[in-house]
């Protein structure tokens, strides 16, 4: 299946937390939007790899999602290896995506920046010719680049590239974060307190969004950054 927008997270949860009204907006679109999920989250104080599994399926279904799927590599452990780069270049190769959506730049959590990293390498290397590449049924893949990566941007702020307005994607975006319920604020949870779990965090997220809003003139936004010059056809695009 071909993908028009390929998003990788280092965990579940980090897309929706991040870029799901944009996700969702370009499935209402037409687009097909896919998500990788590069660990299970099996470090998070909260919940257990198999809840986090079913609350990714969860979400995908609110957002609409045209595949999604987790290559396991290990939480918190996973480096830039040669194996890794090859196995996210797979799914490059795999989907086709036109656009890439990764992790943040930097963050607090290192494995957030990591992934971003290694993503890049990921997205270049599925470009080169002499790279082989073999999907799981021993098909020799077809090299691809796609045409954009953009990192969305999550705890630590970055002030953003670009803003997309995702005011009337914001019911969604809030849907796709609520799947993950064991990972935020339930007064009823006896799990140890998390910075994601506290009451105030879901609050912090919105007023960022509507901060990224105002600054566009719009009610709800969500930042991107790029690592490169951002061009455009024409100035109507940018309005």
């Amino acid at each position: 299946m071909k993908l028009d927008i390929l998003v990788f997270a280092s965990h579940p949860d980090d897309a929706e937390l991040s870029c799901s009204g944009t996700i969702a907006l370009h499935v209402t679109l037409g687009k097909k939007v896919g998500i990788i999920d590069l660990t299970r989250g099996e470090l998070s104080t909260r919940g257990t790899p198999e809840t986090r599994d079913k609350e990714a399926q969860l979400s995908a279904e609110i957002l609409g999602l045209s595949i999604r799927e987790n290559v396991k590599m290990p939480d918190g452990f996973f480096s830039l290896s040669r194996e890794n780069i090859l196995i996210l270049a797979e799914k490059v190769r795999e989907f086709q995506p036109e656009i890439v959506l990764a992790n943040a730049i930097r963050d607090r959590h290192p494995d957030h920046g990591r992934a971003a990293e290694l993503v890049e390498k990921a997205c270049f290397f599925a470009g080169l010719t002499k790279i082989k590449i073999n999907n799981s049924s021993g098909k020799s893949l077809d090299v691809w680049r796609p045409k954009a990566l953009y990192h969305y941007i999550q705890s630590e702020y970055i002030e953003p590239d670009f803003i997309i307005d995702i005011s009337d994607h914001w019911k969604v975006r809030v849907k796709s974060i609520k799947a993950f319920g064991s990972q935020f604020f339930d007064p009823q949870s006896e799990e140890p307190e998390t910075f994601i779990s506290k009451p105030g965090f879901l609050e912090f997220l919105e007023s960022r969004c509507k901060m990224w809003g105002h600054a566009i003139g719009k009610t709800y936004g969500e930042g991107f950054t790029v690592n490169r010059k951002i061009g455009v056809a024409n100035l109507f695009n940018l309005i």
